[in-house]
């Protein structure tokens, strides 16, 4: 049986849970939040089995643990729930502090478990079918990656009216504090570090420059950054994060023959285009015809239903956990890749106005891509 227990009830859990739906073989034993009332809410909605602690939640039967938890909680849980013997699904970040990320990794390989880090969108049609079209020679050799994950000036948003499906608030403080960066940069950043390796060098700045006084009282975290990655593979991305800029979640792969891009990096199912460069004449152009790359069978997978700005099956990273746990391999999304994932969006967030270049202490081996062909159907 496919088990998990989920910690953590807040607005992130109901994308889980309505995500759950499309996996009907994975069966939720246990859920657990500190905010008895929230807890009981989140069940209820989603008619779920509560317990009524941290301790209750770890001695189920659950194979692995889904932490969705406060980031600021994220170490002390997954921590607990390792020694505990389950292997660990965090979402992101795996931890606020890199040095207690290495602290999970190594507790991980000691106790023969695996943890992991959301978001797992590197697993989604979009990112994969654009994975094969570059690996396929369709726009020829990868030189230079655009990257933008900007939400518009959210502080002016009316952030009040934000609730989950089963009603909780969304958590503005906690996205202030942890940050735009730690939050979304994962979106582009485990696509490239799936298509290109690991990241060797990252120059990067981040500055604050929103005024938030009326949301937190609390020190904020920068909600600008936009950071060059050198990447071992020799491709060079400019990844940018904002939560002022409007809203674009454009990505293009520019090669030596072309051009391929996707436009919103949450939809699961978005289109990939590719615009071949050609010279006609005296002139050089792009095509102005922009070709849909057909995806494989292998990179369907279940879908869910839009819900507000995303179209994103959450639970494509436990699935393919689970998959692997029961497999006897390292998940996609586990380990050093992982860890690699912590200490590069950790680089970009911390780097301030002069920092200037910093070189990565991680790296991983490049996962193959993952094959969803005759699996579970979804809505």
């Amino acid at each position: 049986m496919r088990t998990v227990a989920i910690i953590g009830t807040g607005f992130v859990a109901d994308l889980y849970a309505a995500s759950l739906r499309t996996f009907p073989d994975i069966t939720v034993v246990a859920c657990y939040d500190k905010d008895a009332e929230r807890l009981q809410r989140f069940c209820a909605y989603w008619h779920l089995p509560a317990v009524d602690s941290l301790d209750a939640s770890l001695s189920s039967a659950a194979t692995l643990v889904l932490n969705l938890t406060n980031p600021h909680a994220h170490f002390e849980v997954s921590r607990q729930a390792l020694e505990a013997g389950k292997h660990v699904y965090s979402e992101k970040p795996l931890s606020t502090d890199f040095a207690d990320a290495v602290t999970l990794h190594h507790l991980a390989k000691e106790r023969g478990l695996q943890i992991a880090s959301a978001p797992c969108s590197l697993l989604s049609e979009a990112a994969q079918t654009l994975r094969m079209a570059v690996e396929q020679g369709r726009i020829g050799v990868p030189k230079l990656i655009y990257a933008e994950l900007d939400d518009d000036y959210i502080s002016q948003a009316p952030l009040t009216k934000w609730k989950s499906e089963s009603g909780t608030p969304w958590p503005v403080e906690d996205e202030l504090v942890v940050g735009c960066t730690l939050e979304h940069a994962g979106y582009y950043l485990t696509w490239l570090m799936a298509m290109f390796g690991p990241v060797r060098t990252t120059v990067s700045a981040s500055a604050g420059l929103a005024d938030v006084s009326a949301l937190t009282s609390a020190p904020t975290a920068p909600d600008y950054s936009s950071a060059t990655l050198f990447f071992t593979s020799g491709v060079v991305a400019r990844l940018t994060c904002s939560i002022l800029a409007p809203h674009d979640h454009r990505i293009r792969v520019i090669g030596d023959r072309g051009v391929a891009s996707v436009t919103e990096s949450w939809n699961n199912r978005a289109p990939v285009r590719i615009r071949t460069r050609h010279v006609i004449r005296r002139r050089m152009i792009n095509s102005p015809v922009a070709r849909k790359v057909a995806p494989a069978a292998f990179t369907r997978h279940p879908s869910v239903k839009r819900r507000g700005a995303a179209a994103m099956n959450f639970m494509l990273g436990p699935a393919e956990m689970l998959d692997a746990i029961a497999a006897g391999r390292e998940a996609v999304q586990a380990g050093d890749f992982a860890l690699h994932l912590t200490e590069v969006s950790l680089a970009i967030q911390s780097a301030g106005e002069n920092t200037g270049a910093q070189h990565m202490t991680t790296s991983f081996v490049q996962p193959p891509l993952t094959r969803w062909s005759g699996q579970r159907t979804g809505q």
